[in-house]
């Protein structure tokens, strides 16, 4: 049963890390050592809000994680916070 489960948060990494290629840079080298560094460390709930965050269009994420407009969402604020405190850029 383990070798499944394994298999199964492999391809979940995989799909993230694919969901985190953006197109803008300043997106890119937050996302993706993000996703490398501390998406496993994440309980269940944030790895939802995670995921939810990349359903997010790329002009919001900008403008949220450059502090320019502050997030709506509070879970996703939160998730905003939390990658701009463990990706240091």
């Amino acid at each position: 049963m383990f070798p499944r489960q394994s298999e199964e948060i492999l391809k979940d990494k995989r799909r993230m890390r694919w969901a985190c290629r953006r197109g803008m840079l300043e997106l890119d080298v937050l996302f993706a050592p993000f996703v490398e560094e501390a998406y496993d460390e994440l309980d269940e709930q944030q790895q939802s809000t995670f995921r939810r965050l990349l359903t997010c269009d790329d002009p919001d994420l900008f403008s949220w994680f450059m502090g320019h407009a502050k997030c709506p969402d509070p879970e996703l604020a939160d998730m905003v916070a939390l990658m701009l405190r463990r990706v240091k850029v």
